[in-house]
Parts: structure tokens; C-alpha cells; sequence
């Protein structure tokens, strides 16, 4: 459940918890945030013309400070690219309350009401909320702030030391929660804090900070403003196997050219992460066209995974989904191009799954994986963040798709239909990026130079140059493994996997659409409607086959008549009759397929290609290609997501997963 609020009879809000208020009257409470905090820190004088800017805050509470940062960030003409606020929180208030007390501030309202429209869902762990058109990125670490901030890589320029007074909450301001700060600080990072408690100037002058009192906000006499300069050097653990793979430092800043091979969702993501960063991007693809790989489905489903024991694939997932809804309602138009109707997902209980369930397709093995598990164990203390995700199928539902109560089956709120290819072509309309066609791209060599900085030259198979970048990113998924790189062969080449897929898909009568747009999976996975892309008559589709190791396309007649009986199969367990296509309709559907790229453990692969002593080899100061690919069945839930974590990791920006999450993506996991 969200957090109890009581609202005082001055209108300040109560923590029954901590037996506190979350701060004094209104007027006190937007001073402390804007001479507290933002000047505190020295903002926004200190942002000014930098390329990102990354605030750490503790206890996250009614969310003023950042509303005011995000405010004081909206208003200054000198504001960086990217704004990066990343706050912990144990006990997330809800929405309706977070909107009350910003009515107090009329200039704050507009925001609080973008922010509260993405304030579902927030069960334990890390959730990114992308605002003002993804250049304001507020990450929520929900849990313990300690253990939260020890489970994210992240270096703060500022912090803002907040929360319930020590008295109240003394494990939030404890010498262990501070270390926990202080790991996350580079030298010269400012903190500012309300309290001036002895004991914590004692703790954070241990954790390296240079500490002062500086006068206060009425009617506190005195505040607290320290910055990290520590009289050792600090060292961290080494988050991933092959080292950071920092930018060269005259690319940190975005300014670069980048090259993407491969012009699907993966590529077409990664190309907009990196074009919002400052980059110019060439984006090549052997077709003519963007989207004419996998991504030219005519229609696919994106749902969360659901696990009893809520595992790192199930997290995974919901991150991306995340970031995947807040994309599309940013990018494309609802109703034409994806729509939010949720998913109903089958559960076949008591069925072991087969070979191609535990690999299977899509939000389809989300179904065959969970059919024999329990509800998660957070179900039950989190059922309303648990329910913005997925809940039980309720007897309206099930009745509304032909279904009998009882029917063993979930129900995704925020699921639904895309066409990829619209998504494509949403991501790679940018100023800075550039799609050339009927690029095939075989190789890559270090070119060194007199006259400038060394680059990557992109080849095909004769050696015709296609483009030089200081960045190459693969995201070319079965076509990745073959792209030689100083003439070697890629590490990871072996951990990835070609997989066919074929789907039916025909349109509707005039005027014979269904009323109900809720696409259901479990064994195969049924969009009822979507609207062409050519002429925009509405159509379903039903799929897919799961043939690992084939590559051949297009398929034989054989194969494809096979997947066709496949495909009917399936929709035949998933629906009664009445509520799917007729044999005789079916038979008459058209025919898709292409081929997907996978991982030997099923989840991408998401970062540099070169080990440290490959490196090495190549010309000073040029980057190692990078990667994102292997999305497998669920590019639709995780392409944006992937993109996003490459570009954080390349400009050591704060992570939009939990370390663990991360670097189960790593492709470093393939190149030691």
C-alpha cells in the first residue's frame, strides 16, 4: 500500500510512521527547498552550460525539492542537456497526495502534474520516471536508502541530505547511510543539509566532507553545507568486468559522431539516447528502409513478466515497460500506431512447460513461465503498486473475452499492441540523425590520422567505406555475430542465437472490427486489432513460431504452412469460438516472417565488445564499439530500456536499473 498521510489542521502533512511532520507551512517548506538545497548546492549557477548534472537526494518525501530543481532546471537558459535527480524513498506517498500539497504552489503545479501521471506501480527497487520530454530523468530507489544507494552506480554533483530529523528516523542519518552517500560523491560534490546536529557533521567529516554551518532559513538560525574533499582517495569496487569504458574525454560530452549498424527499435533507440546527448548519429542498415528486419511485425505485445519470486527477468521487464509506455505516449499516437488496452495473459496451471515454452515468444513465455508459479510474495503487503502492474483476472474481464469465471489467468493494466515500425520511425525523426539504406556493414577498422583524432571506418564485405565515427554501436541483432572488428571476430559472436518467428495476420470486413482491443497470450499471443500501416484498415495478428537455428527466409512452403496450422492451434486454446477469426478466415490469412537474435541466457546484450587488453591495441583515444542486441522475443519491453542504460553507462550517468539489473545485461558477461 501507499503511505498514510494525515494533513494537519494548518494544512501541513503528518507521518503517523515517524511521528513528524513531512515539513512545517508552506511558505517555510518552499524556502527550505530553494535556499536549503538548490542555493545550497550552488545551483543553478553550478549547472550552467555543463552537459548533464546529476542531484542525489535522501528521502524523497512530497517531492518539493525536485519539483523546485526541476522548476529552477526549467527556467535557466544556461541549464545543462539532462537533468539527472535520483532520491531515495522507503515509503512512497500517493499520488493524490503528492498533488495536494503542490496545489500550494501554483508555479509547481504543471510539473507535479506530469510528475504524478507517472507516479504508478512503485513496488521495491528502481524506477525511472522520464519528464519534460526525457530530458528531466528522476530515478526512485524505493527501499532502505542505504541498501538502495549501495545497489546503484552513481556519482552525484550535488546531494541534498534530507528526510525525518534524527531523532525520528535515525537509520536514515546513521554513520552506515552516510558511507552509503559518500560512495556516491566525487571530489568537490556540494551537500547541503537542514540540520546541523553534531554528530552528523562529526560522521560526515569522517565520510570526507569539509563541513560548515552557514546561516539558516528562518526560523532555524542554521544550516549545514559541506563539499567532498577527502584527504585519501577513494576507491570503489569495480562495477563491471571490463572496467568502466569510459568515453575518450573529448567525447564525455556528447559532440561526437556515432554509427549504428542496424536500424531497428534496438538501433533506432540508441541512436535517439545518443542524438538527445549532443551526438550526430549515422544510423545504416543493409535494406532500404528502416524497420525491415523483426521490427517490420505488423503488430506485437508488450506486458510485464510476473515470477513468484519476483526475479531479475521479471524486474527486468517492468523497467522496460516503464520505459517503453513513457516513450510511446511521448512519440507516437494512441489508438493509430499502440494503444494501452492491457493484456489478459493465460496461465495453462498444472502444465509443465515444453521446449519451447521455457524460450518461447514474447509475452507468450511470460505466460508458459509463470503457469506454474505462485502470485509474487509482494502481492499481498503491495497490492495497490502491485495491481498498476498485474492483478488476477477479474469475472468481467474473463466474460468480456468469452471466458468462464475461473479461468486461470492475469490481467497486465498498463499491457497493450504497437506497430514497430511506427515506433522506428518516431525514434529516428531527429535533427541529428541520419539513416542511410543499402548499407551492408561487415567490418570495422582503427583509422589513425595526422590531420585529427582516430575513428572507426565502417566496411562491407569488399571493403567500400560506408561512414567514420569516434562511436560505433551494433545493434544489427543476428547479423551482429558476422561484423569483424580489426579483422576478429566478435567475443560475444557465440552467445548469440538466430531465431525465426512466423505470425498470421489478416484484416477485418468494413465495418466488422471488434469492440474489444485487449490482446490475450499464454500459449501464442492474439492481437485482436490494429491498423495497417499502409491503409489503415484494421487488422489482427496471431503468432508465432519459435525456431531456433533457422535462418532461412523466406521459409519454405512446407514451414510456413506449418507455422500457419501452428499459429491456428494456438489461437484455438487462447479463445472460444466468437471470439477469433473462423478456420475458413484464418486460412485465408496472410504470412510473416523474420528472424530474431537471442542470447545463450535469454537477455540482451548491452555494452562495450573490448576487453581492457583489446583495448589496448587500438589507437589512442578511440572508444570500443559497443552493443545492444540480442533482444530476443521482447524487443518491444526492452530496446528502449537497453538504450538507455548504453547511454548512461558511456556518460557515467546515474543507471536506470539496480547494479544487479545491469549488469545481468552486460555483454562484458561474454568478453573476458
Amino acid at each position: 500500500m501507499t503511505e498514510t498521510v494525515q494533513w494537519m489542521a494548518d494544512g501541513t502533512p503528518y507521518s503517523p510512521r515517524f511521528g513528524d511532520r513531512y515539513h512545517s507551512e508552506a511558505a517555510h517548506a518552499l524556502a527550505q527547498a530553494e535556499q536549503v538545497f538548490l542555493a545550497g548546492c550552488g545551483l543553478p549557477q553550478a549547472w550552467a552550460g555543463q552537459p548533464q548534472w546529476r542531484i542525489l537526494e535522501t528521502g524523497f518525501g512530497f517531492g518539493l525539492n525536485f519539483l523546485v530543481t526541476w522548476h529552477a532546471w526549467q527556467q535557466d537558459p544556461a541549464r545543462p542537456a539532462l537533468l539527472h535527480f535520483v532520491s531515495t524513498e522507503a515509503f512512497p506517498i500517493a499520488a493524490a497526495d503528492l498533488l495536494e500539497q503542490a496545489r500550494k504552489f501554483p508555479h509547481l503545479l504543471p510539473l507535479a502534474e506530469e510528475l504524478a501521471a507517472q507516479w504508478w506501480g512503485l513496488l521495491p527497487g528502481v524506477h525511472r520516471l522520464r519528464l519534460a520530454g526525457g530530458r528531466v530523468l528522476l530515478s526512485l530507489l524505493i527501499g532502505d536508502s542505504q541498501t538502495m544507494l549501495r545497489q546503484q552506480e552513481l556519482v552525484a554533483d550535488s546531494i541534498y541530505l534530507d528526510g525525518f530529523s534524527p531523532a525520528r528516523n535515525p537509520d536514515m542519518w546513521s554513520l552506515h547511510s552516510l558511507k552509503a552517500v559518500a560512495r556516491c560523491a566525487r571530489r568537490g560534490t556540494q551537500l547541503a543539509t537542514w540540520t546541523i546536529a553534531a554528530q552528523l557533521r562529526r560522521d560526515l567529516a569522517q565520510c570526507g566532507f569539509e563541513v560548515h554551518k552557514v546561516p539558516g532559513v528562518p526560523p532555524k538560525r542554521d544550516n549545514l553545507q559541506a563539499h567532498f574533499a577527502p584527504h585519501w582517495e577513494p576507491r570503489k569496487a569495480p562495477l563491471w568486468p571490463l572496467g568502466a569504458q569510459a568515453l575518450p574525454a573529448r567525447l564525455a560530452g556528447g559532440g561526437g559522431r556515432a554509427a549504428i549498424i542496424g536500424a531497428g527499435i534496438a538501433g533506432a533507440a540508441c541512436a535517439r539516447q545518443l542524438a538527445l546527448r549532443g551526438w550526430q548519429v549515422t544510423v545504416l542498415d543493409a535494406a532500404s528502409h528502416p524497420a525491415a528486419g523483426a521490427s517490420a511485425l505488423p503488430a506485437g505485445i508488450f506486458a510485464p513478466h510476473t515470477s513468484s519470486d519476483d526475479s531479475p527477468l521479471s524486474r527486468i521487464t517492468r523497467a522496460g515497460q516503464r520505459c517503453s509506455l513513457q516513450c510511446l505516449q511521448l512519440l507516437l499516437q494512441a489508438g493509430l500506431d499502440w494503444e494501452m488496452t492491457g493484456v489478459l495473459e493465460r496461465r495453462q496451471l498444472g502444465t509443465p512447460p515444453d521446449e519451447t515454452a521455457a524460450h518461447g515468444d514474447g509475452p507468450a513465455m511470460s505466460a508458459r513461465r509463470s503457469a506454474h508459479e505462485r502470485p509474487p510474495a509482494w502481492r499481498d503487503t503491495l497490492a495497490a503498486p502491485a495491481a498498476d502492474w498485474s492483478d488476477e483476472a477479474s469475472a468481467a474481464c474473463l466474460e468480456a473475452l468469452g471466458l468462464p469465471a475461473g479461468t486461470p489467468a492475469l490481467w497486465h493494466p498498463r499491457g497493450g499492441w504497437l506497430r514497430p515500425a511506427a515506433l522506428v520511425q518516431a525514434l529516428l525523426d531527429h535533427p541529428a540523425i541520419r539513416f542511410v539504406g543499402n548499407a551492408p556493414v561487415q567490418a570495422l577498422d582503427a583509422l589513425e590520422s595526422a590531420e585529427g583524432p582516430p575513428q572507426w571506418s565502417l566496411r562491407d564485405g569488399q571493403g567500400q567505406p560506408w561512414a567514420q565515427a569516434d562511436l560505433v554501436v551494433l545493434c544489427a541483432g543476428p547479423q551482429s555475430a558476422s561484423i569483424r572488428i580489426n579483422g576478429q571476430s566478435l567475443a560475444a559472436a557465440p552467445a548469440l542465437q538466430t531465431i525465426r518467428g512466423q505470425v498470421s495476420w489478416g484484416s477485418y470486413p468494413a465495418g466488422q472490427a471488434p469492440a474489444a482491443h485487449q490482446p490475450v497470450n499464454g500459449h501464442g499471443s492474439w492481437v485482436p486489432y490494429f491498423r495497417t500501416r499502409q491503409t489503415g484498415d484494421a487488422a489482427w495478428v496471431m503468432g508465432s513460431s519459435f525456431e531456433r537455428g533457422q535462418s532461412t527466409l523466406p521459409p519454405s512452403a512446407d514451414d510456413a504452412a506449418a507455422a500457419h496450422a501452428g499459429n491456428w492451434a494456438k489461437l484455438q486454446t487462447l479463445l472460444p469460438a466468437g471470439h477469433r477469426p473462423d478456420a475458413q478466415a484464418f486460412a485465408q490469412a496472410r504470412h510473416w516472417a523474420q528472424l530474431r537474435c537471442a542470447s545463450t541466457d535469454r537477455l540482451p546484450l548491452v555494452g562495450p565488445l573490448l576487453p581492457a587488453q583489446a583495448l589496448q591495441a587500438l589507437p589512442d583515444g578511440l572508444a570500443s564499439p559497443w552493443v545492444a542486441t540480442a533482444m530476443g522475443s521482447r524487443g518491444l519491453t526492452w530496446a528502449l530500456l537497453c538504450a538507455e542504460l548504453l547511454a548512461a553507462r558511456l556518460h557515467a550517468e546515474p543507471l536506470p536499473l539496480a547494479n544487479p539489473l545491469a549488469l545481468a545485461l552486460a555483454s562484458d558477461r561474454y568478453c573476458k
